[in-house]
């Protein structure tokens, strides 16, 4: 199960089935995103494919009757619109059309009744309606929220369950169904993902067809970032983390364009584990051996940098030719890390990030309030922690102590309005306690936040036999949740089967699609890949509306805070 590889397959065929010849492959907003983030621009020109353009800004090109066009849509009636108009003033020789999902019958007879000049090759479903994070992870890029009070924003909803079925049908994959019985929107999502299922039974059937009789279904099991409001509001220590904390990554892209004195060429890098051979050995290291390995690349690039300068025959001028891509390859990664490591650096020191960690680490694996709270008082005194910052302690605090008869979330709240933070942002705190807090949650939500009590005493346990590292002792729910359905102990009254219960909860599957409603993060995605290295024959994709920073968690927050409904 390779996420990556997966739309890259796709892609290949595209080009293959287009055939020899200069092409131009159209696209609409969110194809764009998904082919960037399998292949660079320079890779797709090896492929001869020399133009990209964009559905909804294709009216004012040039006729180009000798390219070939590839058409890469997702079908939505906006891109069927968009390519009827197209096809009936075809600008290109003639077109190759690819759906990133399953489109009706009834689109593509009009798709044909509007194909005058007969300029159409051929149509097809190519499913990769998803963006590929990384091999194990993806996400729907819902970046509008997801829903408002406990109604799904219905565009939010849609998009979801496009990107499930994409990833089934793209792996091949017929699952039973899973999902957090504390949660409507999960239920609601796992019952339309099953709905659709059986009204394209034909697909999934396929698909069952290759899975060997004698081993566990796949399994999908749909999570709400309720049950773990924790992760997404602590600060990171891990280097792809970090870079989405700090400074936020965009489908594998980071705007630097804000950093005084930047040169022109690094005002947006690309930090993608499929291109960049440093990035791919240490997206999951700790920022402690993140600083060691940059230093080790620098070293290794300037002995290559002097016995560059040895050019002194005619046979050194030919190893120097030879070795110049890779060389000047090098050089923009040197550049690039070292510009993203020193910018993090700043930051954690500027804003004292690492005291404001260990407070943090402190409130979600122990439990001592009246230290925690003597540390945020510290902190929200502390002229270098940015307001962000104490906005983010004082909502960690809230959610861990909510229930101690001492605590002084009202206080804390006033010390905050004190500092200048806005009331709005105030208020993202009881938005937190309404949306995760213990008061806020049924009787079948607290059945579940039992459970997750028992994993925070494992923590707490664990915490006294010492941490390696205590800016990095935090661990998911999502991987206690992993680890109890791989081994066949997640219970079911918790997380029932939507599809036909053959096995009591006990079935120990193999292949796991994770999808998380609400937004998952980095952090998760860490422990997703550590669990398919340490879990033998287990393979585990994770997914969900989107990825979380603390900025975008808090806007997540105001969306579902509102009950205005859609």
């Amino acid at each position: 199960m390779h996420l990556i590889e997966s739309i890259k397959h796709y892609i290949n065929l595209m080009v293959q089935e287009t055939g020899v010849g200069m092409k131009c492959l159209l696209m609409d907003k969110e194809t764009t995103s998904i082919v960037s983030m399998a292949y660079s621009q320079t890779e797709m020109l090896d492929k001869e494919v020399y133009l990209f353009e964009r559905i909804d800004r294709i009216s004012s090109c040039d006729h180009m009757k000798y390219l070939k066009c590839i058409v890469f849509l997702r079908p939505t009636k906006e891109n069927i619109d968009l390519l009827i108009q197209e096809l009936r003033n075809p600008k290109f020789g003639q077109y190759h059309i690819y759906f990133s999902n399953i489109i009706s019958n009834s689109d593509i007879m009009t798709l044909a009744e509007s194909d005058e000049h007969e300029s159409v090759r051929d149509v097809q479903e190519f499913y990769s309606d998803f963006i590929a994070v990384s091999p194990t992870l993806f996400s729907v890029n819902v970046t509008n929220g997801s829903f408002r009070g406990n109604k799904w924003n219905p565009s939010a909803l849609q998009r979801s369950l496009d990107g499930i079925i994409g990833v089934l049908l793209s792996l091949q994959k017929y699952p039973n169904i899973r999902y957090q019985a504390s949660s409507d929107a999960c239920r609601k999502l796992a019952d339309e993902v099953n709905h659709l299922i059986n009204k394209e039974h034909s697909l999934f059937a396929n698909c069952s067809q290759n899975w060997p009789n004698d081993s566990p279904a796949p399994l999908l099991l749909v999570l709400d970032r309720k049950i773990d409001a924790f992760t997404p509001l602590l600060n990171q220590w891990t280097y792809q983390a970090m870079l989405h904390e700090l400074l936020t990554i965009n489908n594998n892209r980071i705007n630097l364009s804000n950093i005084q004195g930047i040169s022109k060429d690094m005002r947006e890098v690309v930090v993608s584990a499929e291109q960049d051979d440093f990035y791919s050995k240490n997206m999951y290291k700790n920022f402690g051996e993140i600083g060691i390995n940059i230093k080790i690349l620098m070293e290794d690039f300037q002995d290559k940098t002097k016995s560059q300068k040895k050019v002194e025959t005619i046979s050194d001028m030919k190893d120097f030719i030879e070795q110049y891509p890779q060389f000047k390859k090098m050089s923009g990664t040197v550049s690039k890390h070292v510009l993203l490591i020193s910018e993090l650096s700043r930051l954690v020191a500027a804003h004292n990030l690492m005291d404001v960690s260990e407070a943090e680490q402190e409130m979600a694996c122990q439990s001592e309030h009246s230290k925690s709270l003597k540390k945020v008082r510290q902190l929200l005194e502390d002229s270098r922690v940015q307001n962000i910052d104490k906005l983010r302690l004082v909502m960690l605090y809230a959610l861990r102590f909510e229930n101690n008869s001492n605590q002084e979330i009202a206080e804390l709240k006033k010390i905050l309005k004190s500092k200048g933070i806005p009331e709005e942002q105030i208020k993202s705190i009881q938005s937190l306690l309404n949306y995760a807090g213990f008061k806020s949650q049924n009787q079948t939500q607290t059945d579940l936040l039992s459970t997750v009590n028992e994993v925070f005493k494992k923590r707490i346990i664990k915490g006294l036999k010492g941490i390696e590292n205590i800016y990095t002792q935090h661990t998911p729910i999502l991987r206690e949740i992993i680890e109890d359905l791989a081994r066949g102990r997640l219970k079911v009254n918790n997380f029932p089967y939507l599809t036909e219960d053959r096995s009591q909860g006990t079935e120990k599957p193999t292949d796991i699609i994770i999808f998380m409603v609400g937004g998952t993060t980095y952090e998760e995605a860490l422990h997703v890949d550590a669990l398919n290295r340490s879990l033998p024959g287990v393979r585990i994709i994770l997914g969900s509306t989107c990825i979380h920073n603390l900025a975008s968690f808090l806007d997540e927050l105001s969306y579902t805070s509102s009950r205005t409904g859609f």
